[in-house]
């Protein structure tokens, strides 16, 4: 089966207004560019985005977020985007913040099927409020629900026309556990390659889980911080 799109812009031509998207990257490391700038051009707004951060300014969710086109955030960190901080501080964003691993498992259990988990992180603080909580143990836990989506926006190195996919390093970060916990998952490659090319245990996320797939161009492969080491004397 040929999952091959034409273009970013025959994807997002498919969410409409109100969607809940999965995005993944860390920072500036795996973020689906092609597809981020083809929603942006769309202007699709009133999106719910689960995703680990919003972008910085300029990259990523960041031109998204200023432009207005999402409704709430659930996310774990968003400490580089001043837009986020200031759309959130004004009341013009709803915000979930999720504890990292909590974030992680949460859309691990919304791909696997699973109805929900006990974790001891965030018991006795604000991240459980509202939420059952249970003695495990001798230890004190709070319920978690899965996360899930409408679509989800995934970046890998190298997929085929079948959807197969193999992440790079730290781009494989959020993306391949997004890419089982939405309806439809659209994936942005690096490097496109025929059935076949990808030996098989070397795949990361099976083609089952990846509806269309999308040859991307252009990276910028950014770098958010750069440290150098001072020189001595």
């Amino acid at each position: 089966m040929d999952k091959v799109l034409r273009s970013p812009d025959e994807a997002v031509a498919r969410i409409p207004d109100g969607a809940t998207l999965m995005v993944g990257g860390f920072g500036v490391c795996g973020n689906p560019e092609n597809l981020l700038a083809a929603l942006l051009r769309r202007g699709t707004k009133h999106l719910t985005v689960i995703s680990n951060n919003a972008g910085i300014d300029d990259f990523g969710l960041g031109p998204i977020l200023r432009a207005k086109q999402i409704r709430k955030m659930i996310s774990t960190y968003v400490g580089e985007n001043k837009e986020f901080e200031r759309q959130f501080l004004a009341g013009e964003l709803e915000v979930e913040l999720v504890p990292q691993g909590t974030f992680s498992e949460r859309i691990r259990a919304g791909g696997a099927g699973i109805g929900g988990f006990f974790t001891p992180t965030g018991f006795g603080t604000i991240v459980a409020e509202g939420k059952e909580t249970r003695v495990i143990d001798g230890r004190n836990y709070v319920f978690e629900m899965p996360l899930k989506a409408d679509f989800a926006f995934v970046r890998a190195f190298i997929g085929d026309r079948a959807g197969n996919l193999v992440f790079r390093k730290t781009a494989r970060n959020f993306n391949p556990i997004m890419a089982t916990a939405a309806r439809v998952t659209f994936a942005e490659v690096e490097h496109l390659v025929e059935p076949g090319e990808i030996e098989p245990d070397e795949v990361h996320t099976p083609g089952i889980f990846v509806q269309q797939i999308l040859h991307g161009t252009s990276y910028s492969h950014r770098v958010e911080k750069r440290t150098v080491r001072q020189p001595r004397g």
